[in-house]
């Protein structure tokens, strides 16, 4: 399979030749990793749970995590969701890429739609499932919102969305989202949304793309999942726990799939993953961290926080150029947003990731803003 180069590798073949200035530490804003310590309770239970490393898990998860993911979509979302209709995952990027391969497998010519710029797994997964890809452009002129086009939309098999969307920090209200599922159930495609910012949200609480299929009449969710994950919205991406959730004919043939892909989650992970996934309150301290760094990102850049998510879709001009001087001026790295896209989409932009505290945020941010000034002179 001849598969892209991953955006950091490609970042690092830019910046290789190049020697950042030695008077500012090493900064990056790069990787969508949350820098903040992972809860204390998250970590006593896994601590807790050591002793269970002398058993092999469960593929189907324990009862334990399945409990947690179960209340978690009931209070978050005031979901009621049944066994058949959620599956514990290793995370979500395993999922995004084995998904497909399932789904597309038995299909003659598939095709896949999927937001252009984009998590580089959706693009991996229509490789080796030897898909077609058909891209939703976001970009300023239609407010990076996936536009609809119904007569692509009938060939599609498969339609990711990613709301909220990394790397443009974009949101898709309800009746966009309603809107979808609609057309998946019109044209027969299955929807999947990838809501792994979900909980990041700076204002009121976001719907999931299963609360939409609720307001569309579509109580059982044909042709409707959704994916999330613990990584962001507790600062918890080592635990690798994340679910599937929704269209449970879908969800019972895909079970038996992952029987044979061998990616259960040990049992000390899924102890703490299920009393992260279980409670609400340590989410909030996280989302305030990312709302101070917004303020900041206000008052030294200018620019404006999103709903959601912890990026910033920066303008920048030639994106490549900017990245190239930020490192070597300001010993800074941040992602160009080509890099991210295709057929020129993310062009002119560069991605930032607000991931650490309040203080190392605004030293990245200034050094940011002064090579913006040094453009300007």
């Amino acid at each position: 399979m001849n598969f892209e180069t991953y955006p950091f590798e490609k970042l690092n073949q830019l910046l290789e030749p190049v020697t950042p200035n030695s008077d500012y530490s090493a900064l990056s804003l790069t990787i969508g990793e949350p820098q903040f310590e992972t809860p204390a309770f998250i970590q006593n239970a896994l601590k807790d749970a050591s002793d269970l490393l002398n058993k092999y898990p469960k593929t189907a998860g324990e009862a334990e995590l399945r409990e947690g993911m179960l209340t978690y979509n009931k209070e978050r979302f005031g979901l009621t969701l049944t066994d058949a209709q959620i599956i514990p995952t290793f995370g979500t990027r395993e999922v995004l890429f084995n998904f497909p391969q399932f789904l597309l497998h038995d299909i003659k010519d598939p095709v896949m739609v999927f937001p252009n710029p984009f998590y580089q797994i959706y693009e991996g997964a229509a490789k080796a499932s030897n898909a077609e890809v058909l891209y939703l452009d976001l970009n300023e002129s239609n407010d990076f919102q996936p536009a609809v086009d119904e007569e692509a939309l009938a060939k599609a098999d498969l339609v990711i969305l990613n709301s909220p969307n990394n790397p443009t920090a974009s949101v898709m209200p309800l009746e966009a989202l309603k809107r979808w599922v609609e057309l998946a159930l019109k044209h027969d495609f299955v929807l999947l949304n990838d809501e792994c910012y979900a909980d990041l949200y700076l204002g009121e609480p976001l719907p999931s793309l299963l609360n939409a299929s609720i307001e569309a009449g579509n109580e059982n969710f044909k042709n409707v999942l959704v994916i999330n994950s613990v990584s962001k919205r507790s600062s918890a991406p080592g635990l690798r726990s994340g679910f599937i959730a929704g269209d449970a004919e879908i969800l019972k043939d895909y079970m038996v799939y992952r029987t044979y892909v061998g990616c259960a989650s040990p049992l000390p992970l899924q102890h703490a993953a299920a009393v992260a996934w279980a409670d609400q309150e340590h989410v909030a301290g996280f989302r305030e961290k990312y709302r101070k760094n917004f303020e900041v990102a206000k008052e030294v850049l200018g620019v404006e926080a999103p709903e959601a998510t912890f990026y910033i879709w920066l303008k920048v001009g030639d994106e490549i150029a900017f990245t190239t001087k930020l490192y070597q001026e300001y010993n800074l790295k941040v992602i160009p947003g080509s890099f991210l896209g295709r057929e020129g989409e993310g062009k002119g932009y560069v991605r930032l990731a607000l991931v650490y505290e309040e203080e190392k945020t605004r030293e990245a941010l200034e050094r940011i803003q002064h090579c913006l000034d040094s453009e300007s002179v």
